[in-house]
């Protein structure tokens, strides 16, 4: 996963109404249910069916360390989908969407263009229809590139442009370089 599909999907387990299962038998039964089978689960887990098997009847009580974070990651994807989606709607109707990020800057001006070689600290509310356009590019497999795009085209817009009040000039806007990003809606 990309940076940008990594912070949607760190946004999305904020909004859990509920924390997934914590033990490992009951994180495997999760996944059985999910996926329909053990052979599913082993598959995806990188483990035998057998395995899997004996974390669901409780004779291994202790999964190896990566493949135990594999489960955690497993649950947590699947974890409350209606939930997931009720909030991007949501977002993506009226909402809209907070991105918080540090990174470098790259803009096109009608007087060059330039590189900003240095860090900016920002916290931008997008619109909602920023926030639609992202959810949409993560659904149909966008990359991580067409998805910094948006917020970019975004940030160009609500902050460097003021919503058209200022540098009318500006005509394209880059992320270079991400330090972190953070969603929130």
């Amino acid at each position: 996963m990309g940076e940008i599909e990594d912070a949607i999907e760190r946004a999305d387990r904020e909004s859990f109404t509920r924390e997934p299962p914590k033990t490992l038998k009951g994180q495997i039964g999760y996944l059985l249910k999910q996926m329909g089978s053990a052979k599913a689960v082993a598959q995806e887990l990188g483990v035998t069916a057998d395995s899997v098997n004996r974390y669901r009847r409780g004779a291994r009580k202790h999964a190896r360390a990566d493949v135990a974070a594999k489960i955690d990651d497993a649950v947590r994807q699947r974890w409350q989908p209606m939930v997931r989606k009720r909030r991007q709607k949501q977002a993506a109707a009226s909402g809209g969407i907070t991105v918080e990020t540090r990174a470098r800057f790259g803009y096109t001006s009608s007087a060059g263009s330039t590189d900003d070689g240095r860090f900016r600290r920002l916290t931008v509310k997008l619109p909602a229809a920023y926030a639609q356009r992202l959810f949409d590019a993560r659904d149909t497999g966008a990359s991580d590139q067409q998805m910094r795009e948006i917020i970019a085209e975004g940030f160009k817009d609500v902050y460097f442009q003021d919503g058209g009040g200022r540098a009318m000039g500006l005509s394209d806007v880059e992320i270079n370089d991400i330090d972190y990003l953070d969603l929130d809606y």
